[in-house]
């Protein structure tokens, strides 16, 4: 077995209990890489030399004792929208072709104390804008499922990486539901933490009070040791919150005994395929079967949390977006007559076309004689939705719903249809809206083959017990997590 078919956990413990190394496992991930990469294209920048110097540092430092994380010398992605400190961040863009940073984000930071080892970074939809990884400038990257499909995104890269086993996990950023909804069309498991859990230092910003940094990988043990490694106050971000209960591992319990799960019945109207349907009840009624108590309710507002989002991200990503002007860093023109005809020329030609689709129509609901109209209102809407989760919340202890309408659709079907991307974003952008956790994880897979993502959503601050169902769910099957695997197992799903 390859041991990036391995847990992050079980790789984990097999270097320290000196079993391997934390160089063979690197090398065994970059043959992963170098072997798949042609077909997924799950990295945007691969850093193997680096990767293999850092392995042999942290090998040296575990030996001593020195570094005793879960984590410690196991190869991790990042995706493309982190800062790291003399490494390429370009945010799959045209714009950011050149950009290496002076600095590394916090939350990678914080897995380098832990002893982890960056392999490279992932590709994503272009400034995290998409829902497919198809509108990077540098190429789409394929769902290793199927390669005839998209991963989801904008974490597409990371999730494909993870399911692909080129790397033990990755991090990934959800805005609106890009760690949720690509862990689900890759049939790998994803964590949104509660905004302000991570800190947002040195993540290139699409929609600020939106963004949260989270982990992907194989089950729901390595997210909760990833996000409990990574989860720190930061005085460098204003929004980082200041936490006493970020011992995540301990709600990995094989029990739900009395736990109310809400089922909200607006999640399963029309826009629902079938498979998803019946995999996502089916779980609920595993969940039953363990002792949780399961009613079904009315959520409310689910119809106005698509549009809401979309002014408020793009109204955030407009001004966001602005720095990207040519001048300090990233691509400029070559040919331009004075200064507003190189700003010009330069984001034109800099930028993708949903990017500028997005900066349209911020500016615009931000403008004068419109502001009052379509922001203000949008605000208003989400603290109606924040209002309708505080008063779910009053009586169940997580929601459970499906992740996304479909499993992942084929490559190009999206594009040609914005609206209809947007749509599908209709199950994890509230969760966003409302600052609240959630994770997805796998509950099964379609009549094609292709992964069905189970989603728990939790109250703010409430990370364990969607870790705990999670884990209690995940114990009642056992899921092939990649493609590699199923095909080992003998079609196991």
């Amino acid at each position: 077995m390859s041991l990036m078919s391995l847990t992050a956990v079980e790789l984990g413990k097999r270097i320290q209990k000196k079993e391997v190394t934390a160089v063979d496992a690197t090398r065994e991930a970059l043959a992963a890489i170098a072997a798949r990469e042609d077909v997924v294209h799950s990295f945007v920048t691969v850093d193997g030399d680096r990767a293999m110097q850092r392995a042999k540092e942290v090998q040296e430092r575990i030996a001593s004792g020195e570094l005793t994380s879960p984590l410690a010398g196991v190869p991790v992605a990042i995706k493309d929208n982190m800062c790291t400190k003399g490494l390429k961040t370009t945010c799959s863009s045209k714009i950011l072709y050149n950009f290496i940073p002076t600095y590394t984000s916090e939350a990678v930071l914080q897995l380098e104390r832990a002893g982890a080892i960056i392999l490279g970074k992932t590709n994503m939809d272009e400034f995290a804008m998409g829902s497919t990884t198809e509108t990077s400038a540098y190429g789409v990257t394929r769902n290793p499922w199927d390669t005839a499909h998209v991963p989801g995104g904008s974490s597409g890269g990371s999730c494909a990486a993870v399911a692909a086993e080129e790397c033990s996990y990755a991090l990934g950023s959800d805005t609106g539901g890009s760690i949720r909804q690509p862990s689900s069309f890759c049939g790998v498991t994803g964590i949104k933490p509660t905004y302000g859990t991570v800190s947002r230092y040195g993540l290139i910003a699409y929609g600020s009070s939106l963004d949260q940094i989270g982990p992907i990988a194989k089950d729901v043990t390595d997210c909760a040791a990833v996000l409990e490694a990574i989860a720190a106050h930061d005085p460098k971000d204003s929004t980082s919150m200041k936490r006493e209960d970020t011992d995540f591992t301990q709600a990995l319990v094989d029990d739900v005994k009395g736990m109310r799960i809400g089922i909200p019945n607006d999640y399963f109207g029309e826009g629902l395929d079938e498979d998803v349907r019946a995999r996502v009840l089916d779980a609920a009624k595993a969940l039953e079967e363990k002792g949780a108590v399961v009613e079904h309710f009315d959520l409310g507002l689910v119809k106005y949390a698509i549009p809401a989002y979309y002014v408020i991200a793009c109204a955030e990503a407009s001004s966001n977006l602005a720095r990207f002007d040519g001048v300090k860093y990233g691509y400029r023109t070559e040919e331009y007559d004075g200064l507003h005809q190189m700003y010009k020329k330069s984001r034109s030609e800099g930028f993708g076309a949903e990017v500028k689709r997005r900066i349209m129509l911020g500016s615009f609901v931000l403008s004068s004689g419109y502001y009052d109209a379509y922001y203000l209102k949008a605000l208003r809407v989400k603290a109606l939705i924040k209002q309708a989760f505080d008063d779910a919340f009053a009586k169940y202890d997580v929601i459970l719903g499906p992740a996304a309408p479909t499993t992942a659709p084929k490559l190009g079907e999206s594009l040609s249809d914005p609206i209809q991307m947007y749509l599908g974003d209709i199950y994890t952008i509230s969760v966003n809206l409302a600052g609240l956790p959630g994770i997805s994880l796998p509950c099964g897979l379609d009549r094609n083959g292709l992964p069905v993502g189970l989603q728990l959503i939790g109250d703010c601050f409430q990370e364990k017990k969607i870790i705990r169902a999670a884990y209690v769910f995940e114990q009642t099957r056992e899921y092939a997590h990649s493609k590699l695997a199923q095909e080992q197992n003998g079609g196991a799903s």
